[in-house]
């Protein structure tokens, strides 16, 4: 396997690692232990950086997926788009319908709800993309 392939294969399992063990861990952990007020508060301040995190290292994989594989490339790209889209466009929505919410506003639950799905099924597809180019990687046709 060429050393650009492991290289990738490495970045791509981190993300998808620290993908997991939040959703796995952190998240749970953190209803389990915390009152619904002051998670709703970490999880604000959590969120940024966990974005930024993912993006960073899409951004990465996707420079090195430049050499390695045209199909990890695209795929890499694409999930990096995910994070970006999610950091700078989907999470100030979820934020605005949570407040909203707060406030008491008519139909915030429903576009928060909305707005949350929207990010859970953006994740899980970042994960299956992430996962089917690494298979391809390591098992090529």
């Amino acid at each position: 396997m060429p050393m650009e392939t492991a290289i990738l294969l490495w970045v791509m399992g981190a993300l998808v690692g620290s993908m997991v063990f939040f959703g796995v861990v952190v998240a749970p952990k953190i209803f389990q232990t915390l009152p619904p007020d002051h998670a709703s508060v970490f999880l604000r301040s959590f969120f940024p950086g966990y974005y930024l995190w993912g993006l960073v290292i899409a951004a990465t994989s996707t420079a090195i997926a430049l050499r390695a594989s045209w199909p990890a490339f695209l795929a890499c790209a694409a999930v990096t788009a995910l994070f970006a889209y999610a950091r700078q466009v989907l999470m100030p929505k979820i934020n605005a319908a949570r407040d909203a919410q707060l406030r008491g506003e008519q139909d915030a639950s429903r576009r928060f709800d909305r707005l949350h799905l929207r990010s859970v099924l953006i994740n899980g597809l970042q994960l299956l993309v992430l996962l089917a180019a690494a298979t391809l990687l390591i098992w090529p046709r």
